[in-house]
């Protein structure tokens, strides 16, 4: 019945930093905008083929509140490359790490303070081999 996670939808307090910050830091495209009243008031963003992320400006982002989505993950292919592009524009990504999962993995912030785990896929990921990820 399902065929992909078609998008996710996150909060944005200021739609041009969060429009700079996926599109320039993380290099994704931007598809189309949603306007309301003649205004621009969110947009699309192609992640891969046929997944996207969709944003709607708010006037606050509780970044504090109880929320079952705790982040979402982008595929990437190097690693190393997407810290470097997210650094050029001015965002700090922690250092890569490998994760439980033994995918290579970071961490970076949007400009409204939405967490985004960025993940390189190894020959050993869970995600590759079907083995179950025990957390120690």
């Amino acid at each position: 019945m399902l065929k992909a996670l078609a998008h996710v939808c996150i909060g944005a307090t200021d739609l041009a930093a969060t429009e700079r910050f996926y599109c320039s830091g993380l290099g994704l495209e931007k598809v189309f905008n949603f306007i309301r009243a003649g205004e621009v008031v969110g947009f699309y963003l192609r992640a891969a083929e046929s997944n996207f992320v969709e944003v709607f400006l708010q006037d606050e982002v509780d970044v504090n509140a109880r929320c079952p989505i705790r982040h979402f993950c982008l595929e990437v292919k190097d690693i190393e490359e997407a810290r470097g592009q997210l650094a050029a524009y001015g965002y700090d990504a922690t250092a890569k790490a490998l994760g439980g999962d033994a995918s290579w993995q970071c961490w970076v912030t949007d400009p409204s303070g939405v967490r985004i785990e960025l993940h390189q896929y190894t020959e050993k990921s869970c995600q590759i081999t079907g083995r179950d990820c025990v957390l120690d």
